[in-house]
């Protein structure tokens, strides 16, 4: 692939904003954001902050644990921000935060949160390939790149990809893994 480096990126050179409004369309009969939209325009962002850090395409592989802590009504302003927490050989995986505020920026409150994964490939969509560490430099940056090792054996045991015995990160959480 062209152009691609595998020099260590800093998480900064890939974090992603994207602001929507919710429009009629995108709600429930109840006037709130219906959550599949949401869950779209998370995967947009997450998939644009990868593709950014792994200079390639990109496809998700995994969503962690989406709840929907506050309703986000109609009209309200929704800005998503997205950011690579770690990159592992040809995986990364991305942190997304949900904001909602009043159309004059008032009123502003955190929605939601979720862990997205995602894999490089090639031009051809179809083989993986290695994609750039992440250079974690602030304590909060260094604390969600220590987690993903963690999560991301969470997401390998619950696939079935990785028995719980062979798990090394979280396995000194839990004395009865055997």
């Amino acid at each position: 692939m062209p152009n691609r480096s595998l020099e260590p990126k800093k998480v900064a050179e890939s974090f992603t904003v994207m602001t929507e409004m919710v429009m009629p369309n995108d709600t429930n009969p109840m006037g709130n954001l219906m959550g599949g939209y949401l869950m779209r325009w998370m995967d947009i962002a997450a998939a644009i902050c990868a593709g950014r850090h792994c200079e390639a395409h990109v496809v998700t592989a995994a969503v962690d644990h989406i709840s929907f802590q506050n309703p986000i009504k109609l009209g309200e302003v929704v800005t998503l921000e997205a950011s690579v927490t770690r990159a592992f050989s040809t995986s990364v995986e991305i942190y997304v935060e949900v904001f909602a505020n009043d159309i004059k920026g008032q009123q502003p409150r955190r929605c939601n949160h979720a862990y997205f994964t995602f894999v490089g490939v090639d031009d051809s969509k179809s083989v993986p390939v290695q994609v750039p560490p992440v250079l974690a430099l602030s304590s909060e940056e260094q604390s969600l790149y220590e987690a993903a090792a963690r999560r991301r054996e969470i997401r390998l045991i619950l696939s079935g990809r990785i028995k719980a015995k062979d798990a090394t990160e979280i396995r000194k959480y839990f004395s009865n893994i055997d």
